[in-house]
């Protein structure tokens, strides 16, 4: 469109009474593909690789150039043209006045549009700035009113603490482990790695916290080998399978129900595992595969341990188990 636009302008703008209406075309589309040249050359080539680079000498001797060269390929077009078209037998325009005509005439329609295409790009730019500044600043504002809310939900945790009868042991150290976990999450959980036995501690916190709401007859092991101990991790990358496991572990009275979380390493691998017995009734009661926690955690494993995890999850009929081997 914007050459389209350009065009019909030069052809308004520049027609004269004594050339035909044809012949303005003709020269002013002669002048479009050269400056047009010109102009994609620069702001595709030169720009981009002098310009931004702040290499303004070479920028601005290959823009010279771009228009000292567009200027002699069009004085043959344009004398072609005015020999065997605009005036037949008659002598064209010596070389110098075309050629002096063609460089004025690109150099300034060309040094305009590119002006005005980095113009464009640099108000869109700046806007694109603005914008990020604008979200940053919500952000750090969205960090600081949420710091807020853990105070608020472990004073309240603290209140509640305080007013659970002594006598109920369980309710108590059911609240004290889960504040223990929440506080885990808030404020340990903010960084890229953190040691296992951080991660293993949360593990057993969790587990316990199920292991109270849970029937009796739900048998549950955690095997963490001596090997683990002294590495690194991403925080929260097991909790998602093991949720899984106690979500959908079997309700057998007269079966064993059973969660069996292992841990392991060898030279350098990670090895995890979860295993839980399961039921279904008429296929109602399934493994969820792709709930927001797995695909988190999928996604999350792709982009901390790019090629150098493995997941594998097998399901039947009574039971699930996840295998996960993670390179450090």
């Amino acid at each position: 469109m914007l050459w389209i636009g350009l065009y019909l302008l030069w052809v308004i703008v520049f027609q004269k009474k004594a050339f035909s209406f044809s012949r303005t075309m003709t020269i002013q589309f002669c002048y479009l593909l050269f400056i047009a040249g010109n102009y994609y050359f620069n702001i595709y080539y030169t720009v981009p690789a002098f310009l931004y680079k702040k290499k303004y000498v070479g920028f601005a001797s290959l823009f010279i150039v771009g228009i000292i060269v567009a200027a002699t390929l069009r004085v043959p077009v344009a004398t072609y043209l005015s020999e065997h078209y605009f005036a037949p037998g008659k002598p064209a325009p010596a070389f110098p006045e075309l050629f002096f005509n063609s460089l004025i005439n690109i150099f300034i329609w060309t040094i305009c549009l590119v002006a005005g295409k980095l113009m464009h790009d640099r108000i869109r730019f700046q806007k694109y700035i603005d914008t990020i500044e604008k979200e940053k600043m919500q952000n750090e504002l969205d960090f600081l009113k949420a710091q807020f809310n853990p105070h608020f939900l472990f004073n309240s945790i603290n209140s509640i603490y305080g007013n659970i009868n002594k006598s109920n042991s369980t309710a108590r150290e059911m609240l004290l482990t889960f504040s223990e976990m929440l506080r885990y999450q808030l404020y340990e959980c903010n960084i890229g790695m953190i040691s296992i036995e951080k991660e293993i501690s949360y593990i057993r916190n969790y587990i316990t916290l199920q292991q109270i709401r849970k029937p009796e007859n739900l048998s549950v092991e955690l095997h963490v080998s001596e090997d683990v101990g002294g590495i690194s991790i991403a925080p929260l990358i097991f909790i998602a399978f093991i949720e899984n496991s106690f979500k959908y572990v079997s309700n057998y009275e007269n079966k064993p129900n059973e969660v069996k979380i292992t841990l392991d390493r060898s030279n350098n691998h990670l090895f995890f595992k979860t295993f839980n017995t399961k039921e279904s009734i008429n296929g109602r009661k399934m493994i969820d595969h792709g709930g927001i926690g797995i695909t988190n955690v999928k996604r999350r494993l792709e982009l901390l341990y790019p090629g150098r995890h493995n997941l594998s999850i097998q399901s039947n009929e009574h039971s699930h188990e996840v295998m996960l081997n993670i390179e450090l």
